[in-house]
């Protein structure tokens, strides 16, 4: 397996480049599927989930509910 980082993507052009954590829905040790939710995050414009861009198992979480994130951003780690 290879390790992979997950980070936050781009938030759109007229969003800003911050985003704060709202709701974690994966541990580490979760298997996850391609496109499963990983967190929820929250801006002043919008709430929105950011999906896992590959299968595999999450080895750590790297953030938390209430940290704010830019993007680009590591948000976990995990083996695919």
């Amino acid at each position: 397996m290879a390790s992979y980082t997950v980070t936050l993507p781009s938030l759109g052009d007229d969003a800003g480049d911050e985003a704060q954590v709202s709701f974690v829905y994966v541990s580490a040790g979760d298997a996850v599927a391609e496109e499963a939710d990983l967190v929820e995050m929250v801006t002043d414009k919008a709430t929105f989930n950011v999906p896992c861009p590959k299968a595999g198992k999450i080895t750590k979480m790297l953030v938390t509910e209430g940290d704010s994130v830019k993007v680009g951003d590591p948000i976990c780690e995990m083996d695919i």
